[in-house]
């Protein structure tokens, strides 16, 4: 009985409770039956995509573990086959929902996939803890799959929302597809591709996705309610006031997506590309000051960094230290770059940072290959926190 209730219970009931949640989620509940529907269809998608995945990997000798079909070998199966089939079937399963009178507003896009997505989790869940009855690993593993799925779905399923808004298809729909699919890869090579020690890396990735996810939500949401203002709790701004630094426009509130398009195009000002240049410098200098601080912190702790081992999982800590100063110095530099150059757009220290990126995999491809994709990983996570960075430090046009 136990062995049952091992992979039975992982599976089901954080799926149930997570499609409830979903469901619940909702303002204008959708009919229970159609969410269920897609969320049993998801499953079934989901025991499709496993089987072609089964079928592809005799076919061609890859797997999606580096240790077996190598670096390169790992990373072609995953991206030409396991992530779009996984992608797909999520979207299968949902798409019948999307076609029906019931998909009229666009919160309706997030609910729908993630309902698909709950339900590809559960049978991806069940189908891997009883193959390894037993290991703690498989436990965490299963346990980062559900709010994995939900965030990869959530983009695709925001870009339907707004697709029904619009009355228009429109790109959004293949580029947040094609987002989902690059970011599931790289989940999906640290997640089960490498050793236990590499899910460190999977959490940041998942922390990025779930704000997007928790953006993109808060946006469909404001739109289905006629695009009002975003509501906040009473007092919370008084609050923050009383123990922030920043300007109370700033902190108020997160800003919306319209808002960060608005400050990532063009204003009427001229491009500044001088600080462009100055401020990928900024950042590389920054990237460097937050990895000494790293090391030197690392050395009065007396945290050996030479036990590093992708294997063991108690050996990351050195390498998630590392990784935390790196990324910390993305919003300090974005800051002081929209500061200095009085910028009021994101677009200087937005482009800056990703020059500053750029050149750093191109360093790292030459030097360090195997860095190379987990600095891939957490490149769009440095943007996104320069960009925050910046937008504290813009100037507010007046």
């Amino acid at each position: 009985m136990f062995p049952f209730l091992r992979w039975f219970v992982p599976a089901v009931l954080p799926a149930v409770l997570l499609a409830v949640g979903v469901y619940r989620s909702d303002d204008e509940r959708e009919p229970i039956w159609l969410v269920s529907l897609v969320f049993l269809l998801g499953g079934l998608f989901a025991g499709v995509a496993f089987l072609i995945e089964a079928k592809a990997a005799a076919w061609t000798g890859l797997d999606i573990r580096a240790s077996v079909s190598g670096e390169a070998g790992s990373l072609l199966f995953l991206y030409a086959v396991v992530a779009p089939v996984r992608e797909a079937a999520k979207v299968s399963a949902a798409w019948a929902a999307f076609r029906t009178r019931h998909f009229d507003e666009p919160y309706d896009g997030l609910v729908y996939a993630s309902a698909a997505a709950v339900g590809f989790a559960a049978i991806e869940n069940a189908i891997m803890l009883r193959t390894h009855p037993t290991g703690g690993i498989w436990l965490a593993r299963a346990a980062l799959a559900f709010p994995a799925h939900l965030f990869f779905a959530c983009a695709w399923g925001y870009a339907l929302g707004r697709s029904r808004q619009l009355k228009t298809p429109g790109t959004l729909f293949p580029v947040t597809w094609v987002g989902s699919v690059a970011a599931h890869g790289l989940y999906v090579h640290f997640v089960y591709g490498r050793g236990p020690g590499a899910l460190v890396a999977a959490v940041p990735l998942l922390i990025a996705m779930a704000v997007v996810a928790w953006i993109a939500g808060r946006d469909l949401r404001n739109r289905s309610n006629g695009d009002g203002p975003v509501s906040s709790v009473p007092g919370s701004s008084d609050r923050l006031a009383r123990i922030s630094f920043l300007p109370l426009d700033a902190r108020s509130q997160p800003p919306s997506l319209r808002a960060v398009r608005e400050a990532l195009r063009r204003s009427e000002q001229p491009v500044k590309y001088r600080w462009i240049a100055y401020g990928a410098l900024v950042t590389l200098g920054a990237m460097l000051v937050g990895l000494l601080a790293s090391i030197l912190f690392g050395n009065w702790a007396n945290v050996d960094f030479s036990l590093v081992d992708e294997h063991q999982v108690s050996t990351t800590a050195p390498v998630a230290l590392l990784g935390a100063g790196l990324l910390a110095a993305f919003p300090v530099s974005g800051f002081l770059v929209a500061r200095a150059s009085n910028a009021r757009t994101l677009l200087e220290p937005a482009l800056a940072t990703a020059l500053a990126l750029v050149a750093t995999l191109l360093v790292l491809g030459l030097a360090a290959p195997i860095a190379l994709v987990f600095a891939l990983a957490f490149s769009p996570i440095a943007w996104g926190l320069a960009c925050a960075g910046a937008w504290v430090g813009r100037t507010e046009k007046t």
